[in-house]
């Protein structure tokens, strides 16, 4: 046996110890739970094994005869885990949303307040319905936060014992906070208990996509955008440019940057005209690295962007302003609006808030190593209620992806032939649609789910589990709802999941298994993968070809391929890798800028209420504040330094956010000067941070001695029109442009070096 084996076995071996002893001492929780459930408490203390018990088995109680739900006993230790401070795996279909509700009532009942957050409004809408009757047992209240609600209905929500939230709401919910110009402005949101749900998804796969609060602003205007949208289509990929196995980022050759030069010879691309290079930059990532129906559609004479991790359309999506005009300049379209922003944080900030962060997922184990570094997770995976009946199969792999479609026609027309539900995932709309068509063509009727139709998820879902009917979608089916197979289903054999090549992460390719096979029920998963899959041309471009397919082109199970069938293995591997590294750097080039807003936002909430906002005013220039001391009221002078101050900081650090983003787009020139661009763009922005009190100080002093005196009143209503409110909440997809765009500085450095 190989020493790598030999390895993972026994890791895998000390994982199932050290959690199988978790687990022990919860089920020893479990068992102490009394036949005859104690009254419903009004507060317990999780920690002891006895209360713990108590409270599980008035919570089952009251789940059953308010809500119809008997809780599994997995479902008890589950809840015993969340209560205990473990995040959990929990497979799909054992009931993670009453687990979830009835962890959080327990807080409750501690007295601290809980969010529950949620993929989406819809879900955390849902969930807050379906298990309100179960809190109103236990004497607590719950509510739902939506986006359409105004300050005061979410006041409303967040007073609540538990709050269901999405985790975008909650988000925004905290900018807008920092932001408010009066405490009575603000949510009222209690940061203390919060229940991620999705959470290996939400915590890593969405981890490096902020969430903006922004103004309304002047479109973007970049004088470069639709002539370099129309000259990089003329660039020959390979010769002049060349795309990164990745697909993350693409660099101009030798040839390339010959080319440019001889094109435009009165630009000095590597000085004064630094700017025009960037431009070029992001119209040649545009146009080669972001493809039309896979990174986003065009409706409505709109980019919409695609969620990478979702595989839905996210309408408050969008890429930093420069990137945002090269797509459009590329796709002819009009401008988006301009859009100034006012705050933005990760999601990582978001929970880091919380007391208490717990998760659950059906996916959780495999990257629990990252979730514990990051965020201090522990993870306790819950056997299912009923034995896993879905079986398996190993990846078949295929020469090239015409064999592979073929596989997945016959496979799919057999096994509808027999009356079993079959769900076709791929990775992008264009692929869905693609096959989708093949199908079709071959008769096969079929239903398709992508980010087009995604307003129909739940119809379609809800009846893809019909004897015989066949569902094409992306990686969103399911997520939120179960695939239920009807009885004629499950004596065909029940779902059988069909994967159109691996996903880029090892957790995707879990989560797509598990729409398979919910409790206890039968069902299969394979996946039909090929040499020539994005995955593997990406991240394995150099693999061995194989020695010996079969007659339908399928690679043999056979010593001579040994190599190969193990490529799309080795190619998930380093795509999980790169994903863990973007992460990393993502954080890196975040962490000094959430260093420096914390800081402001204690300076800003010292200032909302008292003479705080005034003494510093009055210590910066003591003569000018003394004198408009003389021509107005005090208590006006302190809402009027307040004001002013307010407001300046918000100004101040809305500019300081465009200027980085305006470093980001071009830091990876740095290289050029033999310069780490992370390293630089920490240094620029730390000498960027150092003026910043100054100038909110005198910015502030300014407005305040601006603002009219009239009749010995000073006009208050001129100095809160200067604070901005928040017309746009958006997620802005983070193009790491201080990493992919690294090598092609290296290359420019490269022609640099090679001129003398």
């Amino acid at each position: 046996m190989p020493l790598t084996s030999v390895a993972d076995r026994l890791r895998e071996s000390m994982w199932r110890s050290a959690n199988d002893k978790r687990l022990k001492r919860l089920q020893r929780v479990v068992d102490a739970m009394p036949e005859n459930p104690p009254e419903a408490p009004t507060s317990f203390d999780a920690t002891s094994d006895a209360e713990l018990a108590g409270f599980l088995a008035v919570a089952g109680e009251v789940a059953g005869r308010e809500v119809g739900l008997d809780p599994f006993p997995n479902q008890y230790l589950a809840a015993a885990a969340l209560l205990r401070g473990f995040s959990i795996e929990l497979a799909t279909g054992e009931g993670k949303t009453l687990v979830g509700a009835m962890a959080a009532a327990g807080w409750a009942l501690e007295g601290r307040h809980v969010h529950v957050l949620t993929a989406n409004d819809y879900l955390a809408a849902r969930d807050a319905d379906w298990m309100g009757p179960l809190y109103r047992g236990l004497g607590l209240t719950c509510a739902a936060v939506q986006a359409d609600q105004d300050l005061t209905a979410r006041q409303t929500a967040y007073a609540a014992d538990i709050t269901y939230s999405s985790v975008a709401e909650a988000g925004f919910d905290l900018l807008r906070d920092r932001l408010a110009a009066r405490p009575g402005d603000r949510t009222g949101a209690r940061r203390e208990v919060v229940l991620v749900d999705e959470a290996d998804a939400v915590l890593l796969d969405e981890a490096r996509v902020p969430l903006v609060l922004a103004a309304d602003a002047e479109p973007h205007r970049d004088e470069h955008a639709l002539g370099l949208a129309a000259y990089v289509r003329g660039l020959e990929a390979g010769r002049d440019y060349v795309v990164a196995p990745d697909r993350r980022t693409v660099h101009l050759t030798d040839d390339g940057l010959r080319r440019v030069e001889d094109d435009h010879p009165d630009r000095d691309l590597f000085g004064t005209d630094s700017e025009f290079l960037v431009s070029l930059n992001l119209a040649l990532h545009a146009h080669a690295a972001l493809e039309r129906d896979v990174d986003y559609l065009v409706a409505d004479d709109r980019v919409w962007l695609v969620s990478g991790s979702r595989g839905r359309v996210d309408r408050l999506q969008r890429w930093p302003d420069g990137l945002q005009l090269a797509v459009e300049a590329k796709e002819a379209l009009e401008t988006a609006p301009g859009l100034q922003v006012l705050d933005q944080l990760v999601i990582a900030e978001l929970v880091g808030g919380y007391d208490k962060l717990v998760g659950m997922s059906a996916t959780m184990r495999s990257a629990e190593e990252e979730l514990e570094s990051l965020y201090g997770l522990q993870v306790a995976v819950i056997p299912s209620h009923l034995p896993c009946r879905r079986n398996d199969h190993p990846t078949r792999l295929h020469a090239t992806s015409g064999h592979r479609d073929a596989a997945l026609a016959d496979l799919v027309r057999e096994s509808g032939e027999r009356g079993r539900p079959v769900l076709v995932a791929t990775q992008s709309v264009r692929e869905s649609e693609r096959i989708a068509d093949l199908l079709r063509g071959l008769g096969v009727e079929c239903v398709l789910l992508n980010a087009r139709n995604a307003t129909e998820e739940a119809a379609i879902i809800s009846r893809a589990g019909e004897a015989g009917r066949v569902t094409v979608s992306t990686q969103m089916a399911g997520r939120g709802t179960d695939v239920v197979p009807s009885p004629e289903a499950v004596d065909a054999g029940g779902l059988l999941v069909v994967g159109v090549g691996r996903f880029p992460s090892a957790r995707l390719d879990d989560q797509l298994r598990g729409r398979a096979g919910r409790q206890g029920d039968p069902g299969e998963s394979v996946f039909l993968a090929s040499l020539a899959d994005r995955l593997v041309t990406d991240n394995d471009p150099d693999h061995p070809e194989p020695a010996v397919v079969d007659g339908g082109g399928e690679v043999e199970q056979c010593r001579a391929n040994r190599r190969v069938l193990g490529v799309v293995d080795h190619a998930q591997r380093v795509s999980d890798g790169d994903q863990r590294n973007l992460r990393w750097l993502s954080w890196r080039y975040g962490e000094l800028l959430r260093r420096q807003r914390t800081h402001l936002v204690e300076v800003r909430e010292t200032c909302l209420e008292g003479p705080e906002a005034l003494d510093r005013l009055a210590e910066h220039a003591p003569e000018e504040v003394a004198e408009l001391d003389e021509r107005v009221g005090e208590d006006e002078l302190e809402e009027g330094a307040r004001l002013a101050l307010v407001a300046a900081i918000d100004a101040a650090w809305s500019a300081h956010l465009g200027h980085a983003a305006e470093l980001r787009e071009g830091i990876h020139l740095r290289v050029l000067a033999r310069e780490d661009p992370l390293t630089e763009f920490e240094k620029e922005m730390g000498a960027a941070y150092q003026g910043l009190s100054g100038r909110i100080l005198d910015d502030a002093v300014a407005a305040l001695l601006e603002a009219p005196v009239v009749d010995g009143r000073l006009d208050l209503e001129s100095l809160g029109s200067r604070i901005p409110s928040a017309t746009w909440a958006y997620t802005v997809t983070d193009n790491e442009l201080g990493d992919d765009f690294t090598r092609m500085g290296r290359a420019l450095r490269r022609r640099l070096t090679g001129r003398g």
